[in-house]
């Protein structure tokens, strides 16, 4: 009776839950004018003309300096307003639960330590009220992981306008992730040093060890976690390495070395201050969580979260940004991306620098920075228009926003709510 329950209540969630009818393809070209676009290297168009073509960017120019006829183009007048690359998170969960106290809508950790064959993408809801409620903040694309054990699985990277995750997939298992282990935890100022953290790390060479060895053998039965680490070796496939400490760093660094996995990733990485001539030397990205948090030590900086991200920048590391946190925590935190990016700039990076470790950055580290990321002619129209400033919350305001050419649905269910609770209380004449 009890699964029977589970069952229905899941069915009725889903349906009630769905997102808005994902956008038809663009079959009509499209010319947003007057409009200052923020390209995403560095480089600002002011009064510019975007021409959208076939989901495709076309053109961008200059409007003072272009006679172009916009005879048979849809146009759109964004004089005064803000034009952005879609931003991007990596390292996120969203689309893997929905509802955190429902087992049947909670998909981000599979059973096992040692799972690096487990994809994330195939548990991927497209139709998440979750992903649906990051499209407002311009927040378009995601690079979708899974959690929990020393090896989680396979990520893939997703646009969040699809009917389902085959339509969803940019890049199909672009990485594996794995959790290092931490030589020393702290909790309510208590330091506990980890006494197993040499243990642990023999386990892990030897687990890799083992899958190289299957990897280059002849394969005589079949090993699927083992197998689904040929691309790591090979260099098609990169490993996130998740982990917090200076110590961690170095060891992760020093392991991946020793494997020859050239294509490496440190995420979290709150320590990495202490590591850049490592990080630079070795040509190590980084992806940095939680901006908007306390600092780790009592003797740390008290804005040492804020400024990571400009110290690792002027080190020449590529640095991009996440918001993992536990659970419903990280989820719902994913659409205040933009504005984690923007207290960036509170600690010294201007506002494109900014706009970097949101759109070309995290581009570059997932590997498609040939179409997502900036804005030039050639690749995906994927962007939004803004009212002012997108890494401001107080004028983060978009009017329309495309995903490959589409120009997708802005509602969601809180934005249904507060037009229907809008009207509620009206104001009576005296």
């Amino acid at each position: 009776m009890k699964t029977l329950f589970t069952y229905i209540f899941t069915l009725f969630t889903i349906l009630v839950m769905a997102q808005q009818t994902p956008a038809p393809k663009q079959t009509k070209t499209i010319a947003i004018v007057g409009a200052t676009t923020h390209v995403g290297n560095g480089s600002v168009v002011n009064n510019s003309i975007i021409i959208l073509k076939d989901g495709k960017i076309d053109e961008i120019m200059d409007a003072t300096q272009s006679t172009i006829d916009f005879s048979g183009f849809e146009v759109i007048e964004a004089k005064g307003h803000d034009v952005y690359p879609g931003f991007i998170v990596p390292n996120s969960t969203l689309g893997l639960i929905e509802i955190d106290a429902v087992r049947a809508s909670d998909d981000d950790e599979e059973l096992g330590q040692w799972v690096p064959n487990v994809r994330s993408l195939i548990a991927y809801n497209a139709e998440s009220k979750i992903v649906e409620s990051m499209r407002p903040n311009g927040v378009l694309i995601g690079q979708i992981t899974p959690q929990g054990g020393r090896i989680s699985g396979t990520s893939s990277v997703v646009q969040f306008d699809a009917w389902n995750w085959e339509d969803a997939a940019i890049k199909t298992d672009d990485a594996i992730h794995m959790n290092w282990p931490r030589s020393v935890s702290s909790r309510r100022g208590v330091v506990t040093i980890n006494e197993k953290y040499s243990e642990e790390i023999e386990a892990i060479k030897s687990y890799f060890d083992n899958a190289k060895a299957y990897n280059q053998g002849n394969k005589p039965t079949t090993n699927l976690p083992f197998e689904a680490l040929e691309g790591v070796f090979k260099g098609t496939k990169k490993l996130f390495i998740h982990v917090e400490d200076e110590k961690g760093i170095r060891d992760a660094v020093g392991f991946s070395k020793s494997q020859g996995i050239d294509k490496l990733v440190i995420v979290d990485a709150q320590e990495a201050y202490k590591t850049l001539e490592l990080l630079k030397k070795n040509d190590i990205p980084v992806v940095l969580s939680r901006v908007h948090s306390l600092p780790e030590h009592e003797d740390d900086d008290y804005d040492r979260p804020f400024k990571n991200a400009k110290i690792l920048t002027d080190y020449g590391i590529t640095v991009a940004l996440e918001v993992a946190g536990a659970g419903r925590m990280e989820r719902m935190q994913s659409r205040n991306l933009p504005f984690y990016a923007g207290t960036t700039v509170s600690r010294g990076l201007t506002k494109e620098q900014a706009l970097q470790l949101i759109t070309l950055n995290p581009a570059k580290i997932l590997g498609i920075d040939d179409q997502y990321g900036t804005l030039e002619a050639g690749k995906s129209a994927t962007l939004f228009i803004s009212k002012g400033d997108a890494l401001d919350m107080r004028t983060n305001q978009i009017t329309h926003a495309f995903i490959d050419g589409r120009l997708i649905s802005l509602e969601t269910h809180q934005t249904e709510l507060w037009k229907r609770y809008s009207k509620k209380y009206k104001k009576q004449s005296l």
